[in-house]
């Protein structure tokens, strides 16, 4: 018996890196999977739909069932057909993992309109679409009298909760998509869709790409590797099961360390029983330092 037997599952992004690595463990598990992946590269160019064609061919090699998606995660025809794929052949759906996501680092000074969109689009559209019609199905479903444990999965990241320079883009959507998580978690909550949000630390084309980490993922030559991505997977299945009692949180998740982050909570404060004059505020914000 695995831990996600009967259970269906999307996972976006599937074809390379951290998706490709959840596809075959939710597989192991005994998930039936959809492996959506467009192919293109980590700057979102080009497509090519033989990763997701070998993913798949790896977990029926297994035995087990999947089927290949090459959907655009930030189209919104794309994402309602991504669920009704799932449905249309595996019967149901209780799983959503959103991984899918490119890169275009700049400085703030250097970056350009296309950069920002290009970027925000794939991730959080990209976040928010197959999201939105996940829940449309599951709300019908509810509606119908049918209910279910089901589970969203977004992909954060440290540059979005505690930010990075030279990835404006990449941060604004990556913070977006922890609270689009939360979001989901309380308005989803009467459909039975528990919403979590993970900031995975793995070895994967994007954290290559990224200023200052290329030389530190790389692989051991002998240990225990911090940085494969596979070592993500476990936590991500774990939160998909049935009985997971989490939502609306988020973590961080590296090598076998799981950290629960705090989200933005209120700190120092200066109070008074009428308006602030500027003059007051200059002798009396300093208290709001940390």
């Amino acid at each position: 018996m695995g831990a996600l037997d009967g259970r269906v599952a999307i996972i976006t992004g599937a074809g390379r890196g951290l998706g490709r690595e959840h596809a075959l463990l939710f597989a192991a598990e005994g998930a039936k999977v959809v492996v959506n992946d467009l192919g293109g590269d980590s700057h979102g160019e080009g497509a090519d739909a033989s990763p997701a064609q070998q993913v798949v061919a790896e977990i029926q090699a297994m035995g087990g069932e999947a089927v290949v998606n090459g959907d655009n995660v930030a189209d919104w025809a794309d994402a309602e057909r991504m669920v009704r794929q799932a449905v249309d052949t595996f019967g149901d759906l209780h799983i959503l993992v959103n991984n899918a996501g490119i890169l275009r680092d700049r400085v703030i000074v250097n970056m350009t309109e296309s950069e920002w969109d290009a970027v925000v689009t794939v991730h959080l559209k990209g976040h928010f679409a197959p999201t939105h019609f996940a829940a449309a199905y599951w709300r019908e479903q509810t509606k119908a009298g049918i209910e279910g444990d089901r589970s969203i999965i977004h992909t954060s990241s440290t540059s979005g909760v505690f930010s990075n320079p030279g990835q404006a883009n990449y941060g604004a959507a990556k913070s977006g998509i922890a609270t689009l998580s939360q979001i989901a978690a309380k308005e989803l909550k009467r459909y039975g869709v528990r919403s979590n949000a993970i900031c995975p630390g793995a070895r994967t084309r994007l954290t290559l790409e990224t200023p200052g980490l290329g030389d530190a993922v790389k692989a051991p030559e002998e240990g225990f590797d911090l940085w494969d991505p596979a070592n993500v997977s476990p936590f991500v299945a774990y939160l998909a099961t049935a009985d997971c009692p989490f939502s609306g949180e988020t973590f961080m998740v590296q090598g076998g360390n799981v950290t629960r982050v705090q989200s933005w909570t209120p700190a120092q404060k200066i109070d008074k029983d009428d308006r602030w004059t500027v003059a007051e505020l200059a002798s009396e914000a300093t208290k709001l330092e940390a």
